[in-house]
């Protein structure tokens, strides 16, 4: 059973910040890449961002500069500092963690809402 519990969603105004976390646990065999993505109503869910275990990182053209992911191996935990947030990153936002096997596991999702 592997689960991934994130935290860190909420309620802010434009361009104040959060901080999402997702930690993995359970029997996940040695984890490769974590990322971020997010689902606004009525849209497809899309990448935001996405770090490699050599701690490499790529990001959505919609966030660059603006978010920042970051992970601990030791905790198998990834990050998601997000600044200078705007209303139209309100989303649920998942995290996705990749094993060496090609299997994806998710979060449950945590709610980011920005008002403007």
């Amino acid at each position: 059973q592997v689960q991934l519990v994130e935290s860190g969603g909420g309620l802010v105004q434009a361009g104040g910040s959060l901080r999402l976390s997702c930690a993995a646990s359970g029997s996940i065999s040695r984890i490769n890449a974590m990322g971020w993505y997010r689902q606004a109503p009525g849209k497809q869910r899309e990448l935001v961002a996405r770090i490699t275990t050599g701690g490499s990182t790529s990001y959505a053209d919609f966030v660059k500069g603006r978010f920042t992911i970051s992970r601990n191996n030791a905790k198998n935990t990834v990050y998601l500092q997000m600044n200078s947030l705007k209303p139209e990153d309100t989303a649920v936002y998942y995290c996705a963690v990749d094993n060496f096997n090609g299997i994806r596991y998710w979060g449950q999702g945590a709610q980011v809402t920005v008002s403007s």
